[in-house]
């Protein structure tokens, strides 16, 4: 079973939440901390690498993290997952290089360029362009560094490219090379206080639940004249809001039965 949530030393329930480096959670940290202000939302910042074995040991209760690089090393067990977005794949490179022209690129475009690939592996490429550098540094924040140096080109997810951004470098999108995925990761059975953080990610209001419509929502004309009838059948009224058996009044005789 998934491990409850843990708590603080004032005795207050904490979801714990696991993000990886490119993702910005700030809106639905402020979202949750509105809706749920006994629960405390712990962040933890985490490799991708890192974020299957934090669930499959029960350490997180749920994780924002690239997908499906983040399952290639380590299963974590009975889990879930849901994507929220998909990344574009970009290549940095010195502002000074012939790439700086184009609009976007391919994976022809690289094939005689030197590239990196770091240890922590934000996006996983089985045919890889161009050449490997034998080298791999440990982080992407250490490959940007070589590729400032001269060293090599790098392949990242755009939001990577724009958190290690330097005066000195810049980036271009390239089509036809795997992409990364942004989603969820948690442990099965899905808790309560997971399926609220699903909720908010995913845009629920505070009144509506999972399976359960919201009550705001609008009615169709077909809806409200159902809705009508059966209102005037339970007052003990007919179709046409008559009481059965009631006599019309208005200067008409009812008529006789022969």
């Amino acid at each position: 079973m998934t491990p409850p949530a843990d708590a603080e030393p004032s005795g207050r329930a904490v979801f714990r939440l696991a993000y990886v480096p490119g993702v910005t959670p700030g809106k639905w940290v402020r979202i949750w901390s509105e809706r749920h202000p006994d629960v405390a939302l712990q962040m933890t910042a985490v490799d991708v690498a890192d974020t299957a074995p934090l669930i499959g040991r029960g350490d997180a209760d749920m994780a924002l993290t690239r997908l499906p690089d983040a399952l290639t090393r380590v299963d974590p067990g009975p889990h879930h997952t849901i994507v929220l977005y998909e990344e574009t794949t970009v290549v940095v490179f010195p502002k000074d290089h012939l790439f700086a022209a184009a609009d976007d690129l391919a994976p022809h475009d690289l094939a005689d360029e030197n590239l990196l690939w770091p240890l922590d592996e934000p996006l996983v490429v089985t045919d890889r362009p161009g050449t490997d550098i034998e080298h791999r540094p440990e982080t992407t924040a250490d490959a940007i560094e070589l590729v400032a140096s001269g060293i090599g080109l790098l392949l990242v997810p755009q939001s990577l490219a724009r958190l290690h951004h330097r005066r000195d470098l810049t980036y271009r999108p390239v089509t036809g090379v795997p992409t990364s995925a942004v989603g969820l990761l948690w442990q099965e059975p899905t808790s309560e206080l997971a399926d609220q953080f699903i909720g908010i990610v995913r845009g629920r209001r505070p009144s509506s639940s999972r399976g359960t419509p919201d009550p705001s929502a609008k009615r169709s004309a077909k809806e409200k004249t159902a809705a009508k009838r059966a209102a005037r059948e339970a007052s003990g009224k007919g179709p046409s809001g008559k009481t059965p058996g009631a006599s019309n009044t208005k200067g008409h005789k009812p008529r006789r039965r022969r």
